[in-house]
């Protein structure tokens, strides 16, 4: 797989650089700021796209503002957001733009395994969140309250599709059979008023979207 890392902090873009290509992939660019990596998109059109936040000049958003004008303007590269912090606000903005998304906290590089992990399924299409967006994301923030239907085990389900997991990893985690947990993402959706789509990143993003938008 083709990669650019944009990270302003050296110690940390150099790491992952290393990281992802001790895992065989091959990082084609690795830069600082938002304008040079706009730069090296265009030029490389890698399959993935590792991005900081917060660069250079003002360290507020222009990596999520260049996140989505790549998102944007070259749909075949994905995108993976790196950020110290929960910002659901951008989360959310860059999660409307469909699949070959994710959005983790820089710890998070510590698990190699899942962060390996999520670099697959972004780059693949998929989606990839953290699950301290995830909670976020969940939060209602007006009176009504999306979830107020679910049950307990149903809210689970759906804070690990959040996060971009299939129904076989799920069933897994949650020590359940795919079956059942087919039919819990079945009673989600319909609670929501959503349509069951057999493509779990448009399923994940469907849910998050909703959850978050203003009609909500």
């Amino acid at each position: 797989m083709r990669i650019v890392i944009a990270e302003d902090t050296v110690l940390l873009r150099e790491g992952l650089a290393g990281l992802l290509e001790d895992a065989g992939h091959e990082v084609v660019a690795r830069v600082g700021d938002a304008e040079a990596l706009l730069a090296v998109v265009a030029e490389h059109q890698p399959e993935l796209a590792v991005v900081d936040v917060r660069m250079p000049p003002t360290y507020e958003d222009e990596g999520t503002r260049a996140a989505v004008e790549i998102r944007s303007r070259y749909p075949g590269t994905a995108v993976l957001v790196l950020s110290q912090s929960v910002e659901a606000r951008h989360a959310v903005e860059l999660v409307r733009g469909g699949g070959g998304f994710g959005y983790l906290l820089k710890d998070r590089v510590l698990d190699v395994d899942d962060f390996l992990d999520a670099v697959r399924r972004v780059a693949a299409g998929g989606s990839a969140l953290d699950p301290e967006v995830v909670a976020t994301l969940l939060e209602p923030d007006g009176a009504a309250d999306p979830l107020s239907d679910l049950t307990a085990r149903e809210r689970e389900v759906l804070g690990l599709m959040a996060e971009g997991r299939a129904n076989a990893a799920i069933a897994q985690r949650l020590w359940l059979t795919e079956k059942t947990v087919e039919t819990h993402v079945r009673s989600i959706l319909a609670k929501l008023g959503l349509q069951v789509s057999e493509q779990d990143n448009r399923r994940v993003l469907a849910v998050l979207a909703y959850l978050r938008s203003p009609s909500a």
